[in-house]
């Protein structure tokens, strides 16, 4: 749940564990991640022993009690046959604390959401849970959520997120919105593109591509 080619794996899940043991280890064996755990020459990888299947069920039992409305949990938990027994929070929510929004953030240069307060009240959001200064609306960070817990909506020329409106840019030929106003800005400050590539869609620039090879190829 915690993983994506893009970022660097943190094992903040659990979900990938794997349990393992060496031919030089007299028979001892171990439970890790397997998404930190490096590999290395002899090393034996059990991926559905008991002791594995068990650590994810609690896991997934537990993530079922704190997040009781996220259908990919309530999915994972019947794939895994994990039925909690816990109590459920009332004012649960989808947020499972995977880090991917803030890792993805950071990742952009933004930093403009992290994790606030402790136990079960740690949750994800702005500083101080007002308006970050940083934030450009890009929504990375909705789209990489694996529950859905952060939404993000366009609506004609606005983004909303975060409580927060974001102006769209639309493009100049077929007049379909792509990014915010703040992320275009934001993107040409840090990146060596000019401001006219972010003019037209990724579907434009295409048809425009294939036009002129099209005419070379003529």
């Amino acid at each position: 749940l915690c993983h994506h080619d893009a970022l660097e794996p943190v094992g903040a899940c659990r979900l990938c564990t794997v349990e393992i043991t060496h031919r030089d280890w007299n028979g001892w064996k171990g439970l890790v991640t397997s998404c930190l755990y490096p590999v290395e020459d002899g090393l034996e990888v059990f991926t559905d022993s008991s002791s594995v299947k068990r650590l994810r069920q609690t896991i997934l039992e537990l993530l079922v009690a704190r997040c009781p409305e996220s259908d990919v949990i309530k999915q994972l938990a019947e794939e895994h046959e994990a039925f909690t027994e816990y109590k459920k929070f009332e004012d649960g929510s989808k947020c499972i604390m995977c880090y991917l929004c803030t890792r993805a953030c950071a990742a952009m240069g933004l930093n403009a959401i992290s994790a606030v307060n402790r136990g079960t009240l740690k949750e994800i959001a702005p500083p101080f849970h007002e308006n970050a200064e940083s934030c450009i609306g890009c929504g990375s960070c909705a789209t990489i959520c694996p529950t859905g817990h952060i939404t993000m909506e366009d609506t004609k020329s606005v983004r909303k997120i975060w409580g927060r409106e974001f102006e769209l840019v639309a493009c100049d030929e077929c007049g379909e919105t792509m990014i915010t106003k703040a992320f275009r800005d934001y993107a040409v400050k840090t990146r060596e593109l000019g401001e006219d590539y972010y003019s037209t869609c990724s579907n434009c620039k295409k048809k425009t591509l294939a036009t002129r090879f099209t005419a070379v190829g003529s």
